[in-house]
């Protein structure tokens, strides 16, 4: 399945893409969308296991199942003062 990702911060500025298409087998999991977006974008894999991904409006853990009408956006992990 064919998955269009949005990036934002500094996932976006590293990707030099604010979207990118990911290919994935289907019933794949965020798990393997944070591993995808590592080999696919090189200079994501430092970030890439502590990507918040949301799916919509809501975070998504690790264990979710992604589908292509999927509305999949990627943040860095952010903190605060």
């Amino acid at each position: 399945m064919k998955l269009d990702v949005r990036l934002f911060a500094q996932a976006r500025d590293l990707a030099g893409a604010e979207h990118v298409s990911v290919e994935l087998p289907d019933s794949s999991t965020v798990a393997t969308l944070r591993e995808a977006l590592a080999a696919q974008f090189p200079q994501l894999a430092p970030l890439s296991p502590n990507l918040l991904i949301a799916i919509g409006t809501d975070y998504a853990s690790s264990e979710t199942i992604l589908s292509p009408e999927a509305d999949i956006a990627c943040f860095p992990p952010v903190s605060g003062g």
